[in-house]
């Protein structure tokens, strides 16, 4: 059984997801339920994921899933799917009606075997498997694929072993952007791009790994990550 306050949160959390794509801000949360610190919110927040409602993510601001609804909640709002999507572009001003239609229409991309979060693997050239994906995360130009992510390298950034990981094909990136690198047209690995003159640095977001510097013709960009899948 959920306390008043309890299912009030809950269903502040919940309706915010479903309207703008992210969780609140514990200002907020304390500003709806009209308390006075924010200590209260965590108290709240710690129940109900103590009571299997709510799921913290680690690394990720903002990083609250809710689980299920209680059965009053959900007859009202249908619980998602079980598949949690994390999309890598940021929440798109359009309408959540308008998003929602665009999600549904999922498109089936490609899982081109594995890609290393962590010490590079071979090259990867062969298809899995497919794996369905929200037409709102293909967004940009060009051709998207899908990876599975193997090791450990960008678990701060929130990507996990054994996530799913959608792709756009580019041969270019900004600093600072989580690309598929292709190095010496042999080992293919997950890493945050940086232009250092005429190198460029693999950077992971794990301090257990070193950031690999390597001369700039031997790093190819071969696509940026625009979103993340994960099941449960």
């Amino acid at each position: 059984m959920l306390t008043k306050k309890q299912r009030d949160l809950l269903n502040f959390i919940h309706n915010r997801v479903q309207r703008d794509g992210v969780p609140p801000s514990f200002d907020e949360m304390k500003e709806a339920l009209d308390l006075r610190s924010k200590s209260g919110i965590h108290r709240l927040i710690t129940a109900l994921e103590e009571r299997g409602f709510i799921r913290r993510l680690a690394h990720r601001a903002r990083a609250i899933e809710v689980v299920r609804l209680p059965d009053a909640l959900a007859t009202s709002s249908p619980q998602q799917p079980a598949l949690r999507v994390i999309e890598g572009e940021r929440p798109s001003n359009r309408p959540a009606a308008a998003q929602m239609v665009e999600t549904l229409h999922a498109r089936e991309l490609p899982v081109m075997g594995r890609i290393a979060a962590g010490v590079p693997i071979e090259a990867i050239a062969e298809i899995s498997h497919h794996v369905a994906v929200p037409g709102s995360m293909l967004s940009g130009r060009g051709e998207h694929y899908a990876l599975e992510v193997k090791g450990d390298s960008m678990i701060e950034a929130g990507i996990n072993d054994g996530d799913i990981v959608v792709i756009r094909e580019t041969n270019t990136a900004n600093n600072g952007d989580i690309v598929v690198a292709l190095v010496e047209d042999q080992e293919a690995t997950l890493k945050r791009f940086f232009k250092r003159g005429d190198s460029v640095a693999l950077e992971a977001a794990n301090p257990a790994y070193e950031t690999r510097v390597l001369p700039g013709h031997k790093v190819r960009v071969q696509g940026r990550l625009v979103g993340l899948i994960r099941t449960y």
